[in-house]
């Protein structure tokens, strides 16, 4: 199976989980990966890419409406804009709050595999709510692959708890397993 975009959400406890993902994946991963990660409306424009970029030692960019996804560039969404994807690109709406954040996991899950169906892969990480759950079994039902946090290992176990429940969860690993899982199956 061939995948062509990484989607992973996450919240409380999010950014040390992101980080970690990222700084396990080879130099090699071409795989372009989106992220949405809940955290305050005034955190900054910019703030969490330049963070995860420092923290991970990967190059992460904020996603800008109409951005291309490109091949081995790692995105997330910016505060306060839900990220889809279309079939052009990312697209970033203010649209209502979707379990009370902007952006939400099942927007961008949800979107995405409208889009790539069984060539997308879904990731979701610690939190505190059931962001996500939706997203996930939506992916897991277009033919995609699905990655949960073992709860265990979340800072916040709701979501993954959420995830794991909806029955849709292809692996579901201890954090430090997934970077190596996902580097498996993209081959």
């Amino acid at each position: 199976m061939s995948y062509d975009l990484v989607t992973v959400g996450a919240s409380w406890g999010g950014l040390h989980a992101i980080e970690t993902v990222l700084a396990g994946l080879p130099d090699r991963f071409s795989t372009p990966i989106a992220i949405a990660q809940h955290r305050a409306v005034d955190s900054g424009s910019g703030a969490l890419s330049r963070m995860l970029s420092v923290r991970s030692g990967v190059e992460v960019h904020e996603a800008g409406d109409k951005d291309p996804i490109e091949s081995g560039r790692v995105y997330v969404a910016p505060p306060d804009y839900h990220l889809l994807v279309d079939e052009h690109g990312f697209a970033l709406s203010t649209e209502g709050t979707v379990h009370h954040s902007r952006p939400s996991i099942d927007v961008l899950f949800d979107s995405a595999a409208d889009v790539y169906a069984e060539r997308l892969i879904g990731v979701v990480l610690t939190g505190s709510n059931a962001d996500g759950a939706y997203g996930l079994a939506r992916i897991k039902r277009r033919g995609g692959a699905t990655i949960v946090q073992d709860p265990e290992t979340a800072v916040k176990r709701e979501m993954p708890d959420a995830a794991i429940a909806t029955g849709c969860a292809d692996y579901v690993l201890p954090l430090e397993g997934i970077a190596p899982k996902l580097t498996e199956l993209v081959g």
